[in-house]
This record gives C-alpha cells, structure tokens and sequence, in this order.
C-alpha cells in the first residue's frame, strides 16, 4: 500500500454530481445534480444537491460537479495474474493458445509473480471504472492479499485441475475456509474447478458438496463453445451443462464462464437453478479467437439466467477494459439475433452492474447506488470530444465512453482513486517489478505446461 492512502473516513459526500439509476427492469436513468451521502460504506441517501442538510460531521467531500456517478463496473469472469502475459499469444488457434503459449507459461509462475500480476490488474481495474471482479487463478491467497491491498472487491476461485490431486483439493477448501468473507467483506470466496474436461466427475461431486456446506458458489468453465460441447456429447453423450447438473454444481449455485456452446437441451436445466446460476459473456476472445456461435445472451435471459460481462484473462483479452467488454456484448449480440432493437443500452448497462452483482451473489450489497447498499461508486467525465455533443449519456457510456474518462472510484466507502491519482498504488514500482518477471514468465522452451488442453 502506497504511503500516500488516507486514512479511510466514516463518512463520504459526493455533490453536485449527476446519477445513473439502474433498476433491476426497464429504463436506466438520469438523475440531475444529486448529491451521494456514504457513512461507514454504505449509501445513506441520494438527494438533490444544495438541500437544508450538510454533509455531516467530518466527512470527506468530492466535487463531483460536471461528473456523472455510475455504480462500480463488476468484471464478472477474468484471470487477473495474466496480465503478465499480455500480448503474448497472439494469432494462434485456441489449442496453440492453451497448449503452446499460455499453460507452459503458466507452469513457470510463482506466487511473487501471482501477487505483482494481481497488484497490476487491479490498478488496471481501478483506473477503468472496476470495483468488483470474479477471478479465477492458480496462489489464490496471493490474489486475495492484493485485492485486500488495492482496496478492491473480488469473488476469488482458486483454479483447480483434477490433475492436481486430492492434496491439491484440500487446499482448494482450505483456502475457501480462510479467506471467505476477509477484507471487511470485500474478499468472497467461490470453488473454482477449471472445466469438466479437466475436473473429474468425482471431484465435481466433492467440490459441490463442499460449497453446499460452506454456503459457497463455484465459479468454472462450461461449454466454452460449440466444439467442446459436440466432443462432450460423442464422448459422453451429454453436454457439458448437463455434466455441471448430474454432478451437483449447479444445485450449489454455479457462476459458468463463456457459455457460447450452450445448446436448446441445456436451457431447461439452467432454468431449474435460475435463481443461483449465472453465465459471464467475454465477447472479444470469442471475436479474437474465431469462435462461433456466441453465449446465447437472449435464450438464457428469456430462461431467467443471469448474464453478467467479463474480460476473461488479458493474455486473451488485452485489457481488464468492461466498458471496452460491455460495447462488445451490445454490438455482437444485435448481430447475432439480426436484431438491431435488442440489447438496448439500458439492458447492457443493466448487465455489466446488476447482473455482474447477481453473477457473484452479491446483487444485496452492489449494482445500483441506492440506500442501504455498498458504496462502490464510480464519477465518469463525458465531456470529452469521443462523447459530444452528449444527446443521452446512457448511450454515450456504452458506445463511447473509455476507461480514460474515469475520473474518481469509491470502493466500500474509501477513495481508491481520485481526479485521476491512484491512492492505494505505486504504479512506478509496481510496473518496474512487473517488468522484471516477464522475460523469465514468457520462457516456453522448457516443455513443461500446468495442463494439456484437449476437451
């Protein structure tokens, strides 16, 4: 932690600024100069400004005039670390990226490199408009450290291969024991098994049991496309969905990255665990990797799934960018229905705050600025050339708004960054040391890789 944080302060006043509303139906909204009263992280009120009540006792004000406040972005899928590896696995088929680039790679992380990776994603979340992140990776407690360092939220799963072993398992639970719930809440806990291609029937069936009685989620990757479906079903004969629901994670609430080769069979039992299952769309690596179709957005909403926006990896993705993540998800599900009145921009709003909330069962606490929850708050400044002139800022913050526009994030309360200054990094010597792993993390000529993509 940078020496530059101050210290947190019970109570927080944003004035003057406007305020997107996102309900959890219909039309997003625009709430003209309010002001945001937070004490001891929690929203206490949303008021128009300059009323009879001042901001209180020792608070802690910003002048968020000219500014629009909008809920914290939530990144509902990503493997933080591997912005280490950004750029380094370009323009190759999707075994070349597993097989040749990123799992040999992987093989060669430490948890000191899991920790600098962890500590960079999240100054990349901050300075984008991040507040909250679902990640899935190898030295968990390393992620977990820098989220409770940055200030951030995270649901964190650690990556488990059957491969791995039971001893490998047990550490799994015994970090979910650990860690669930630290950071003053801000750190949650899912059980991450990597796929069904790689995770065993039986330990899917253990780590179920295990969520259930730890009131946990599990968060894994689940007919990522079409192929691994189609090899499930000459395999097996079932889809990978079905596997998730004969084993159990989906009765223990399962957040189910991609989703693209989800198929009409599934929906019915998708449906069945609605009310704790979700799928996370990351549309640029579908784009980048040539992948088709994509995660069936429209049939699993109409089934009552939650769908939430993520980046995946940047080592695929490039950037930990939602804004960048939610435009992609407006453009190619349009195109992919041939619907140009569908996904609308409070639709994907809607899906990048509060279905990212529900995605990590988190939609009591985040997702809105509203009384009574958390306060993660984010002040964008549309004012720039790419937005103007500003007809609807709804519009303009999914199809032109960047991560540059981010001016000020509140996590829990607590400024993380402020008029553009990071307060909980030192980004100099952060990136320095970044910069001193990745020759020796890139290093692939030893043949080693932490698994053999195959599904």
């Amino acid at each position: 932690m940078s020496d530059r944080t101050p210290p947190p302060t019970g109570r927080l006043l944003v004035s003057g600024c406007d305020v997107l509303r996102v309900p959890t139906q219909g039309e997003c909204e625009i709430l003209r100069a309010q002001d945001i009263v937070v004490a001891d992280g929690v929203i206490e009120d949303v008021r128009p400004t300059g009323g009879p009540f001042g901001p209180g006792p020792a608070a802690d004000v910003i002048d968020g005039r000219g500014l629009l406040a909008v809920p914290g972005l939530v990144n509902a899928h990503t493997h933080s670390p591997m912005v280490l590896m950004r750029g380094a696995a370009e323009d190759v088929t999707v075994e070349g990226w597993f097989n040749d680039r990123v799992w040999p790679m992987e093989s060669n992380l430490t948890p000191a490199d899991v920790r600098i990776g962890a500590r960079l994603a999240c100054a990349e979340m901050i300075r984008s408009g991040v507040t909250t992140f679902a990640d899935h990776y190898f030295f968990p407690e390393q992620i977990a450290e820098a989220v409770a360092e940055t200030g951030l939220r995270a649901d964190i799963a650690p990556t488990y291969f059957s491969s791995r072993g039971e001893a490998a398992l047990e550490d799994t639970v015994k970090f979910a024991e650990a860690w669930h719930g630290r950071a003053d809440g801000r750190v949650t806990v899912s059980l991450g098994p990597h796929a069904p291609y790689t995770v065993d029937d039986g330990d899917l069936r253990t780590l179920a049991g295990h969520a259930r009685r730890l009131g946990l989620r599990m968060h894994i990757h689940a007919a990522e496309h079409l192929e691994q479906t189609q090899s499930s079903l000459e395999r097996r004969g079932i889809t990978p969905i079905r596997v998730l629901h004969e084993t159990g994670v989906l009765e223990a609430g399962a957040l189910i990255a991609h989703g693209c080769g989800i198929v009409d069979d599934d929906l019915p039992l998708l449906a069945e665990y609605a009310g704790t299952t979700a799928v996370a769309c990351c549309p640029k690596v579908y784009l980048k990797h040539a992948l088709s179709p994509l995660t069936p957005v429209r049939d699993l909403l109409a089934a009552g799934v939650t769908v939430a926006v993520g980046t995946d990896g940047a080592a695929g993705h490039n950037t930990l960018d939602v804004w960048e993540a939610l435009r992609l998800v407006a453009l190619t599900q349009k195109q992919a229905v041939r619907d140009a009145t569908w996904m609308t921009v409070s639709d994907t709003l809607r899906l990048a705050m509060r279905g990212g909330a529900r995605a990590l069962g988190l939609q009591k606490e985040i997702g809105a600025l509203e009384p009574g929850m958390r306060a993660d708050i984010v002040l964008t400044d549309l004012s720039g050339l790419h937005c103007r002139p500003l007809h609807d800022p709804r519009a303009a913050l999914v199809y032109s708004a960047r991560a540059g526009d981010v001016r000020t994030v509140v996590v829990d309360g607590r400024v993380l960054m402020r008029d553009g200054r990071l307060l909980t990094v030192d980004e100099p010597a952060l990136l320095a040391e970044a910069d001193a792993r990745v020759a020796r993390i890139l290093d692939t000529s030893h043949g080693r890789a932490v698994q053999h993509y195959d599904p």
